[in-house]
């Protein structure tokens, strides 16, 4: 179906579909290089009914960089995003996780209903490997500065965790028109290395979260069972069949059946 989308106030870019429904809107949020368009092959198989917003996260597409620490952007990101059940991919979960253990500090706490994590971790543990993580972010920073964002996408796509991503000339065009400046951002502020370790802080989270990796995804497998088994009772483990990391892109049909699901369970 069709969507209508309208931007939405906030201090980053959002934008609501037209549709209206009783039912919980999904609230997502996209992966480093990525933007909102990334999510469109998954919103294409949501119920018709299902309102949803979909969000650009600092330095992606239509959002401004903000040069501020991640607890900052994910109050940034809930104010923007507004009452629904929050979604990210990669980046955008470590994003959420910051929301949801941090629930005090946002504007309306309750506006984070429920939380879905695909391919995310609550950070690196020992300090060593943060600085290691945070040296070799920042040679990344160099080469988006060096080589530009189109050649820096084409090597980034080429990891064995993107192997299986199928074209979508729509959504590549919208990752190559990010900003240098944008994505440098990003990596030095919501980058893995800078993130602080929030596995012992799992167990605040008390919204309904599911957590979802692709199968073939063995490294966020682990992590997402481990998350699972930190949060307690209210999260969920899902593994999605022959998918790797970027399950959402991979599997739309079988991701937005699994969510809506889990959601309608939960009423």
């Amino acid at each position: 179906m069709t969507r209508i989308w309208t931007p939405r106030p906030g201090p980053l870019h959002a934008e609501d579909s037209g549709d209206r429904s009783d039912s919980d809107r999904l609230v997502l949020l996209h992966g480093f290089t990525q933007t909102r368009i990334s999510w469109n092959s998954f919103i294409d198989q949501l119920d018709a009914k299902r309102s949803v917003c979909r969000i650009d996260a600092p330095g992606h597409g239509l959002s401004p960089a903000l040069d501020e620490p991640i607890d900052s952007v994910a109050r940034k990101v809930v104010q923007s995003g507004g009452p629904g059940t929050y979604v990210g991919y990669s980046m955008g979960a470590r994003i959420l996780i910051h929301a949801a253990v941090d629930a005090t500090t946002l504007v309306e706490p309750s506006d984070v209903r429920r939380l879905v994590l695909i391919g995310g971790t609550a950070g690196l543990e020992q300090e060593s490997e943060r600085q290691a993580r945070r040296e070799s972010d920042q040679a990344l920073a160099r080469s988006i500065e060096r080589d530009g964002v189109p050649a820096f996408l084409e090597g980034w796509l080429r990891q064995p965790m993107f192997a299986d991503l199928p074209t979508d000339d729509v959504e590549l065009a919208a990752r190559r028109a990010n900003s240098v400046r944008g994505l440098v951002s990003s990596l030095t502020w919501c980058g893995v290395g800078v993130q602080e370790s929030l596995w012992n802080r799992l167990a605040s989270i008390t919204v309904p979260t599911l957590i979802i990796a692709g199968s073939r995804d063995t490294k966020f497998t682990e992590i997402g069972v481990r998350m699972t088994a930190a949060i307690g009772a209210n999260a969920t483990f899902a593994p999605i069949e022959g998918a790797g990391h970027a399950v959402q892109l991979e599997k739309p049909r079988e991701v937005a059946h699994l969510i809506q699901s889990w959601i309608d369970a939960r009423h």
